[in-house]
């Protein structure tokens, strides 16, 4: 039995099973970390078993408003969702369940390092320099999986990622904003996400299917290897994801002359307007990624 295993054992079982917790008698508080739109984020000491672990504290209003719009259709819990998750490159969640207050929580694997969106930021560092093919496979290992277990993350962003301390690990966190690839939840109307990695057909409230999560990666992508944005501006609104189809993305040889061409190449495709232009699955995606000599400068 792995660790894990061990841990998921101690705090009530996987998957299907929630518990109700005193999250200020049963965590110590040692750090806060990120905060998203609808939930924040600590680094604690599992007091039950002497473990360090993340903690995600939902907003119970926000958390609300949003399954409202899915009231009645079935969908699974971001706690459900969460810890039927197993794959290398994806956070593993733990445990999920209510605050004594009434607010879901969530219990993850502690990933000891910098946020990708941190390192983007912090360009000067050059803590990304050698490292962004490396990462980028492991990114694009993660998203088949979420699509073949049958969800859209639809929140792929520089935000969701979290680096290990050596910048040699990237896993996936945050399902938060996910929802079943099935009929009924890509229909016209759901228009979450972050805005600047936002898909056109989510905000025109088109039908959507996986292929959302292709072009937020690759923007993401683009950002990882230029530290730009391919439709720069000062709007982080939801008015910015107008612009990605009412304007050409910046090529991405603008900003990485020495760029590989067939690695700049797929990066474009994938963030094309139309989905049936873009690259048509993550598998695809994966597929022409290992096309691409290793030795590539990255």
């Amino acid at each position: 039995m792995g660790l894990f295993d061990k841990l998921k054992g101690m705090m009530g079982g996987r998957g299907g099973q929630r518990r109700v917790s005193d999250i200020e008698a049963r965590f110590e508080r040692l750090r806060s970390a990120v905060s998203g739109t609808m939930s924040n984020f600590i680094v604690a000491r599992d007091r039950e078993t002497n473990t360090i672990v993340g903690v995600k504290l939902c907003d119970i209003e926000k958390v609300n408003f949003f399954e409202s719009r899915f009231k009645g259709m079935g969908k699974p819990s971001e706690g459900e969702i969460a810890t039927s998750m197993h794959h290398k490159y994806v956070v593993e969640t733990l445990e999920y369940g209510m605050s004594t207050k009434g607010a879901p929580y969530l219990v993850m694997e502690f990933v000891d390092g910098p946020g990708l969106q941190t390192l983007i930021h912090n360009r000067e560092a050059g803590q990304l320099e050698g490292k962004r093919l490396l990462l980028m496979g492991q990114m694009a290992e993660a998203l088949p999986y979420v699509h073949a277990s049958g969800y859209i993350h639809r929140d792929i962003c520089p935000r969701n990622f979290i680096c290990s301390a050596d910048i040699n690990l990237i896993k996936l966190i945050d399902f938060g904003l996910t929802v079943p690839a099935t009929k009924d939840f890509m229909a016209p109307g759901n228009r979450t996400g972050t805005p600047l990695y936002m898909a056109p057909e989510v905000v025109r409230r088109r039908a959507t299917d996986q292929r959302v999560d292709i072009f937020s990666f690759g923007v993401t992508c683009y950002q990882l290897f230029t530290f730009e944005h391919p439709w720069p501006g000062s709007e982080t609104s939801g008015l910015a994801a107008l612009n990605h189809d009412t304007s050409n993305a910046t090529d991405i040889f603008t900003f990485r002359p020495d760029l590989n061409k067939q690695l700049g190449a797929l990066i474009m495709q994938s963030i094309k307007a139309k989905p049936e232009e873009r690259v048509q699955s993550m598998e695809q995606f994966l597929k022409l990624f290992k096309q691409i000599p290793s030795e590539t400068a990255a």
